[in-house]
């Protein structure tokens, strides 16, 4: 009886190690198959998370090291209402680096600014390009476009991002040569951790670009933008869309605050109307998330939103995701 017992918990024992031994061996054989992860999920149809604030607080090389372990797959760093402060934004991603890898083997989560700069035309857009080329000097991993109002603002500021070197739809819907410079390439490449030149030939929005790694977004958050949102998403290069809920009700007159404010039947027309023009030009939609309505969200066609770590953890299970995340 006792033999009996001992061969029982020697064989629990040694299932017990195998199973940890392949799951170590699985975790080791995972890589990352873009820099990117936010594009890398997207391009499998799976929706994405992203965390963030308007706080101004998070550009410090610590809060960098921290946030590499975020449960989300990419971090807004907000600079539209925060400072502009391009050497906090080098600092936290030092801070990403050196706290990295992330949870999913990423060398750092991808990192996704709002930048200081209003899309109400292409003038606008040319006057304030140098914004970018600092912003991506850092390294970040895509741009947000706040208030995109017009295709030709779209377009210059796809053309702002861009290296010339890179062809893919120019022309197409009138998407002039990149104008973004080599100068700032060193400091981004570090951070990607991969050669100056490679930095230059994966430095592309995604999907024009199918091996681009950045992810470019624009806010369609205000009455001028919903008029031309058919066209402004047209557009080749954008990856994402918002209808920023806060300020598309300011620009329509609704004076009711968020919850309140998104029931109002402007409201509800107008999120309506940048969904479909997100679905027709195959661009990903993003809207908030929270655990009591994200698969309905999903179900609905959302692919990108600000959501908790249990909100995360809903979506990923309802859409099968497999880990590590």
């Amino acid at each position: 009886m006792l033999n009996t017992t001992w061969k029982r918990l020697v064989l629990v024992l040694i299932c017990t190690l195998l199973g940890a031994g392949t799951a170590i061996l699985i975790a080791q054989t995972q890589r990352p198959k873009r820099i990117n992860q936010a594009i890398e999920l997207l391009e499998q149809r799976q929706p994405i998370y992203y965390t963030g604030s308007h706080s101004g607080t998070i550009g410090t090389y610590e809060q960098g090291k921290k946030d590499a372990q975020t449960y989300a797959d990419y971090i807004s760093y907000d600079m539209e209402h925060a400072p502009y402060d391009i050497k906090g934004l080098q600092e936290y991603m030092r801070g990403l680096v050196a706290g990295g890898p992330d949870r999913s083997g990423h060398r750092t989560p991808a990192v996704i600014v709002n930048v200081p700069v209003n899309g109400m035309d292409e003038a606008a857009i040319h006057a304030n390009a140098w914004m970018f080329n600092q912003v991506l000097a850092t390294g970040v991993h895509g741009i947000m476009l706040t208030h995109a109002d017009t295709p030709g603002a779209i377009r210059a500021f796809v053309e702002a991002v861009r290296f010339p070197v890179h062809h893919q739809g120019v022309g197409e819907n009138g998407l002039p040569e990149g104008r973004r410079g080599v100068h700032g390439v060193a400091t981004a490449a570090e951070i990607w951790g991969v050669s100056q030149e490679e930095y230059i030939e994966k430095a592309d929005p995604w999907p024009l670009n199918p091996n681009g790694e950045l992810l470019l977004g624009v806010k369609e958050e205000d009455k001028y933008a919903l008029a031309n949102v058919e066209e402004n998403l047209k557009v080749p290069g954008i990856g994402m869309a918002e209808w920023g809920p806060g300020d598309m009700a300011l620009s329509l007159g609704v004076r009711k605050m968020a919850p309140a404010a998104v029931k109002d039947p402007l409201m509800v027309a107008a999120r309506a109307k940048v969904l479909a023009a997100c679905k027709a030009n195959h661009v990903a939609f993003l809207n908030s998330l929270t655990p009591n309505d994200v698969i309905d969200m999903i179900k609905e066609g959302v692919m990108v939103g600000p959501a908790s770590a249990e909100t995360a953890e809903i979506g990923r299970k309802f859409t099968k995701r497999p880990p590590p995340y």
